[in-house]
């Protein structure tokens, strides 16, 4: 399945527990999986999720400043040449040991938002499967309707 928030109005920034928070949501889907049907039986459902929750990982740690071991500094993407449509050259701008301490805190940052989310699934266990029960019924639900499962 997959999780879809409305937006709250035009966000300028977010906070750092607020992107944390997202993170976890966006880890939700994953786990109910595996809490569901077990380890291997883990489908592709999550794949946009989990694509949605690297980015805003990176973000944090490239863009915003959120990597205590990086600190306060914006790290540039690495930029491509392109010729008809196929890279042909890759310039990049940071060093392979900064690539590697990158890759590292996004890695903790998923991590961290998985166990989240387990340790909030695992605590909640009869709401999510109301919820699951709800939606297997309805398709979709709205905030409201959550609310009065």
């Amino acid at each position: 399945g997959m999780v879809m928030q409305l937006p709250e109005g035009d966000r300028y920034s977010m906070s750092y527990k607020y992107m944390i928070s997202r993170l976890a949501i966006m880890m939700g889907g994953r786990v109910a999986e595996e809490f569901k049907f077990g380890k291997e039986n883990i489908t592709s459902g999550a794949s946009s999720d989990i694509e949605q929750a690297t980015k805003l990982a990176r973000a944090m740690v490239t863009r915003w400043g959120f990597s205590d071991k990086l600190g306060h500094v914006a790290y540039g993407d690495n930029q491509e040449e392109v010729f008809l449509g196929h890279s042909v050259a890759r310039t990049q701008n940071i060093s392979e040991e900064t690539a590697q301490i990158i890759d590292a805190e996004v890695r903790r940052l998923i991590d961290d938002a998985y166990s989240t989310a387990k340790a909030i699934l695992t605590k909640k266990k009869k709401e999510w499967i109301a919820l699951a029960q709800g939606l297997l019924e309805y398709e979709t639900l709205t905030g409201e309707e959550i609310k009065q499962l």
